[in-house]
């Protein structure tokens, strides 16, 4: 009796670890299709990205068209091809909608009579929604945008990241206008400026001394001494060494020369190195044609 119950409790002992065996095999049967379906799933997820993937890339390469044909057409509708014009004016800005707005109001008033002879674009850094809009709504105005995603890489730690982005887009913008739209002179203003009522005539004036004079490398409407009581001859202008800009022109014969330099931040007090400049210099006037309102924190 003792060995038979011993036999019948090793049978049911057995039986018991084959149920156990099965359940665990229909377990890891079950994780195993659950997994395949997963990544099947995963793999029509992948499928479904790269077919949207080759649209996107096709429809940015449409995009990319439409937009230059665009600026093609916006600029032969703004240039009068019996006109040559004297400069590019480009207006540059970021995102501070309510200057820009002012900054363009004072150009429109004494540009349309000579719009022919100074074509005018705006150039946006970054993708602020109410900037291009505002800079949209100018018909007579050309629209250029300037989007970079690539992190900023400053060369010394705690650097102000905005002075690589401000000299990213200078260069960015003055490509454009010589290299793409090859225009002979441009001239830089900011989005927080007002100009003169004569700020076109003296550009003009000044561009004939640009041709001629190749000891001058830029023109500047700005005088950093220019106070009431410092002034009294607008007819006057005076040769420099220090670069003033706040609003100024340049050649493209100048700018060839300086693109493939450009640094990466503080533009300004890099064209005021002596091996920039190469001893040429630059033109101001006793009255300044150009008014800075914007804020400086």
């Amino acid at each position: 009796q003792v060995r038979l119950f011993s036999t019948q409790s090793s049978s049911s002992s057995n039986s018991h670890l084959d149920a156990g065996r099965l359940a665990e095999a229909e377990k890891c049967e079950s994780q195993l299709h659950a997994m395949i379906d997963q990544v099947s799933s995963q793999q029509d997820k992948i499928a479904a990205l790269e077919e949207m993937k080759v649209r996107q890339d096709e429809e940015r390469v449409q995009l990319k068209i439409l937009i230059q044909d665009l600026e093609k057409r916006s600029l032969q509708t703004l240039i009068n091809k019996n006109v040559v014009p004297v400069a590019a004016v480009v207006i540059m800005a970021c995102n501070r909608p309510d200057y820009l707005q002012r900054t363009v109001e004072s150009i429109l008033k004494y540009q349309k009579a000579v719009a022919s002879k100074f074509p005018l674009f705006i150039s946006q850094d970054g993708t602020n929604g109410e900037v291009k809009k505002k800079a949209l709504s100018y018909t007579q105005i050309t629209f250029m945008q300037h989007v970079d995603l690539e992190p900023v890489r400053t060369e010394r730690p705690g650097e102000n990241v905005a002075y690589y982005k401000i000299a990213n887009h200078y260069k960015w913008a003055l490509d454009e206008l010589f290299i793409k739209h090859d225009f002979r002179r441009v001239i830089i203003l900011e989005d927080d400026m007002e100009i003169a009522p004569d700020f076109f005539d003296y550009f003009e004036a000044a561009a004939k001394l640009l041709d001629t004079d190749k000891s001058i490398m830029a023109v500047s409407s700005w005088n950093d001494n220019g106070q009431k009581q410092f002034v009294y001859d607008p007819k006057a202008l005076y040769r420099s060494d220090f670069f003033p800009g706040l609003g100024w022109m340049l050649t493209k014969s100048t700018w060839m020369e300086l693109s493939p330099k450009w640094p990466k931040a503080y533009w300004d007090d890099w064209v005021r190195l002596k091996e920039v400049h190469r001893d040429r210099q630059f033109i101001r006037p006793e009255v300044c044609r150009t008014y800075n309102f914007g804020e400086h924190v």
